[in-house]
C-alpha cells in the first residue's frame, strides 16, 4: 500500500507557520503574505485582484509582477500550497488551516443550543489562546481579519467559561476566564465570567478579588465603575451567603 502524502498544514493563530507533516517549512516573506492572504479569502480570487491588494502602492504592472515573483519562490514542498491558474488563485482545497477549524468551533461555543462533547470543551482553551497574526502590522486586510477573529475569540472563551462552570470543571473554566480577561483588560464580561466561576467554586475571596481588579481597571483607564449587573452579581451572592450562614 502507497504511504499517505502528508498534508500542507497552515498555521496563521499566534503567528505563521507552513508545516508538511511534522516538518516546518520555510517560506519567504512575500509567499508567507500571499498564502495568508488566500487563507483569509477562501475562495477562487482574480490574479489582479490578489495583487492590487498585497501591493497597493505600485503600479498595476509591477504589482503583477510581484505576485509572480512570490509564486515563484514557494519552494517545490510549497509548490501545492497554492491552486494556480492563467487568471485566478485560490489556497489549495487540501491544505488545513487553524483559523478555519477555529472560528466555526467559536461559533459552535456561542450557540447555546448546540451541544458540546467533553474532549471539544478540552482543547478549546488552546484553539482560543491566540490572536491571528498577532506581528502584522502592515497590511490592513490583516487588522481587519484579526480585530474580527479577536473578538469572536474573546465571546468563545466567555462562552467556553460558562459552558465549563455549568459542567462543574471549575479549575478549566477559571482558566478559559483567565485568558479572557488577559486578551482585554478592560473587557467587563470577561470578568463577569471568571467571577461566576469562582462564586460556583465557592470561592467568594477569590470573586471578590476579581471585582476589585476589574474596578481598579475601569476606573484607572477609563474613569468608570463597573457595571449595576456586576455589583448585583457580587453583592447577591454576598446575601446568598450570609442568609445559609
Amino acid at each position: 500500500m502507497t504511504p499517505a502524502i502528508p498534508r500542507l498544514h497552515l498555521h496563521l493563530l499566534g503567528g505563521f507557520e507552513l508545516h508538511l507533516g511534522d516538518d516546518v517549512l520555510p517560506i519567504t516573506i512575500g509567499p508567507q503574505r500571499l498564502a495568508a492572504f488566500l487563507a483569509l479569502h477562501d475562495r477562487l480570487l482574480p490574479r489582479t485582484h490578489v495583487a492590487g491588494i498585497l501591493w497597493p502602492e505600485v503600479p498595476t504592472r509591477r504589482a503583477n509582477a510581484n505576485l509572480r515573483a512570490a509564486l515563484w519562490r514557494l519552494s517545490p514542498a510549497c509548490r501545492r500550497l497554492i491552486d494556480v491558474s492563467a487568471h485566478d488563485l485560490r489556497l489549495a482545497s487540501g491544505v488545513l488551516v487553524d483559523l478555519h477549524a477555529a472560528a466555526p468551533f467559536a461559533r459552535r461555543l456561542l450557540d447555546r443550543s448546540e451541544r458540546c462533547a467533553d474532549d471539544d470543551l478540552s482543547r478549546a482553551a488552546w484553539q482560543f489562546s491566540r490572536d491571528l497574526l498577532p506581528d502584522w502590522y502592515d497590511d490592513d486586510w490583516v487588522v481587519m481579519e484579526r480585530e474580527r477573529f479577536h473578538q469572536l475569540r474573546l465571546h468563545a472563551l466567555e462562552a467556553l467559561c460558562e459552558r465549563l462552570t455549568a459542567a462543574g470543571r471549575y479549575g478549566e473554566a477559571v482558566d478559559a476566564g483567565l485568558a479572557a480577561v488577559r486578551a482585554e483588560p478592560l473587557r467587563e464580561s470577561a470578568h463577569r465570567v471568571l467571577i461566576k466561576a469562582h462564586v460556583a467554586e465557592g470561592n467568594h475571596g477569590e470573586a471578590g478579588r476579581q471585582y476589585e481588579l476589574c474596578r481598579h481597571l475601569l476606573l484607572d483607564e477609563l474613569g468608570v465603575e463597573p457595571s449595576a449587573r456586576l455589583r448585583d452579581l457580587l453583592l447577591s451572592r454576598r446575601a446568598h451567603r450570609r442568609s445559609h450562614a
